[in-house]
């Protein structure tokens, strides 16, 4: 019986012993992780905070970073402007702009623009695609895809699926820009296969002169016949827009004008004399 006594004393002496340990132990380490993580903390930038809670929080891509995080980051350490987010614009600007105690630069604001005007009407199909309605599928077929025009918008539609803000559509087969809803992100300039999208400074009143700009709303680098006999409004490379305008904005580049969007006046002098109406001013 004594002995029996003895043992149960023995193993109570055992469990208090290793609870003990493991207490003292459970401490020691807790002590140390403690001490550890005021070591190894992060410091917090308060600013950066701030700047990421004022940005929308679509992590587009369109301010050039890999996200809305990043941009953060980067205007908390002056590596980029405050207005950098296109999505968020003047608004989202000035709020930084106050964060950072700078002044907000307002800039003109960008929107997407498809260089194509070859819809289902003037621009026909030199045979019948079957394959997946995606435009970079349809671009690695034969000729670069079934349109008669290989510069010209293929109409499936890949950009309109990489846009967060529902601003592009297909319209009789060609891609179209909402003005009023596109946020200049870029997303779908980089989609298209054909890279006929781009990003191009739009007039705050296109009523008004002041702010507007001249675009050529076509991409084909062919000459004249052949443009022609692919699309009944694409640009034939005739240069009678170079020759009118007052400010030297347009330079042909491979039978293709091109604008200088800081030299242009959006006169309007290119549109009127351009015999295929493909110059839009806005």
């Amino acid at each position: 019986m004594t002995d029996l006594i003895l043992a149960a004393a023995f193993d109570m002496n055992g469990i208090i012993i290793a609870a003990v340990v493991v207490g003292v132990t459970g401490i020691v380490i807790g002590i140390f992780l403690g001490i550890a993580g005021k070591k190894l903390e992060v410091p917090v930038d308060e600013k950066e905070v701030a700047v990421r809670a004022a940005l929308p929080g679509n992590n587009c891509g369109g301010c050039g970073y890999a996200g809305c995080d990043g941009l953060a980051a980067a205007i908390a350490k002056g590596e980029a402007p405050v207005g950098q987010c296109p999505v968020g614009g003047d608004a989202v600007a000035a709020e930084i702009a106050a964060i950072m105690g700078v002044e907000a630069s307002s800039g003109p604001r960008m929107v997407a623009f498809v260089k194509c005007m070859g819809d289902c009407d003037v621009a026909g199909d030199e045979y019948e695609y079957t394959g997946i309605k995606d435009c970079r599928m349809a671009s690695q077929t034969v000729g670069g895809g079934s349109k008669s025009c290989k510069f010209g918008c293929l109409g499936f539609g890949t950009c309109v699926g990489t846009c967060e803000f529902d601003a592009i559509h297909i319209v009789n087969g060609v891609a179209l820009v909402d003005k009023d809803t596109c946020k200049a992100c870029g997303k779908c300039v980089e989609a298209c296969p054909k890279h006929i999208i781009e990003l191009r400074p739009v007039a705050p009143d296109p009523a008004k002169a002041k702010g507007r700009k001249a675009t050529v709303m076509c991409s084909s680098h062919e000459k004249g016949k052949a443009v022609m006999d692919a699309c009944k409004v694409g640009c034939i490379g005739c240069g009678l827009c170079v020759k009118e305008c007052p400010v030297e904005a347009i330079v042909m580049d491979n039978n293709l004008p091109v604008i200088d969007y800081n030299k242009c006046i959006g006169c309007g002098k290119c549109a009127i004399k351009c015999p295929k109406k493909i110059i839009s001013i806005s």
